[in-house]
């Protein structure tokens, strides 16, 4: 598997938190790789084989471009052959803005839109192994429609505390970092995203846990929840099991192991 991230031009910094590239094989037989919670919601693009997300008891094939959104639960894909993917990692209180749709809680989103009409110009560029040009043209459409788009500078100071603490701020903190009440944050934020500022600060927190035991699965499990402010180990390990499914320490020990889902 290659995976690759991309810096983000200056001017989009506010909207999107990198642009990347992955291709993997998976062989002749179909098989599935699992997608983890995190704090951010995504605009992905597919090439190659198809692939297809497990949705009620059966498979859903995916079309290109969808919203992989926030998850609350890991969800599984499953394809076969080879497929490549470019990714646009967006904040959560943006993404639909960006796009110009109102906000959802679904976790994989199939939508139509505008934007999937440049599918065939990066069918072009990925096919003939041009991905540099690939990002380069998508990096100038969302400049385009960036600048097109009003972004809340309230959200924005509230993201930015959120991210500066990875997560680990009272929501208070959060309204008083945007210069807004509570109630105010909160309702544009819902509007924005679909989530609260909780629901998006948790999310933030487990991402550095599960980063962190991705890299060093070796490390203090006590220690993380001192260092990203859970009340506990306890405390981490409740929130790490509802959003991964086991807890910490299971996921290090695979990790450890050698083996990456």
């Amino acid at each position: 598997m290659l995976h690759q991230e991309f810096e983000t031009p200056e001017e989009l910094k506010d909207t999107i938190k990198c642009f990347w590239y992955n291709k993997r094989d998976f062989g002749e037989l179909q098989s599935g790789f699992e997608i983890l919670p995190d704090g951010h919601a995504e605009i992905i693009f597919l090439f190659g084989s198809t692939c297809s997300i497990a949705y009620n008891g059966g498979l859903q094939p995916l079309q290109s471009p969808f919203i992989m959104g926030l998850l609350n639960q890991p969800v599984l894909l499953r394809g076969k052959g080879r497929v490549e993917i470019i990714g646009i990692r967006c904040f959560p209180w943006t993404i639909f803005d960006l796009l110009g749709l109102p906000s959802a809680k679904d976790g994989v989103r199939l939508f139509e839109h505008p934007i999937a009409q440049i599918q065939p110009v990066l069918n072009r560029l990925v096919y003939t192994n041009r991905i540099d040009e690939a990002l380069a043209y998508l990096k100038q459409y969302f400049l385009q429609v960036r600048s097109r788009v009003a972004i809340d500078s309230m959200l924005s100071k509230a993201g930015v505390a959120m991210r500066e603490a990875n997560g680990a701020i009272p929501v208070g903190e959060v309204a008083a970092a945007a210069h807004a009440t509570v109630r105010t944050l909160e309702r544009k934020f819902k509007q924005s995203s679909g989530y609260t500022v909780k629901d998006v600060s948790g999310l933030m927190r487990f991402e550095q846990v599960r980063n962190q035991l991705w890299l060093y699965p070796e490390a203090n499990i006590a220690g993380l929840a001192y260092d990203l402010g859970y009340t506990d180990q306890s405390h981490l390990s409740r929130e790490f099991k509802r959003y991964s499914g086991t807890t910490p320490a299971a996921f290090a020990r695979i990790h450890k192991e050698g083996y990456h889902l």
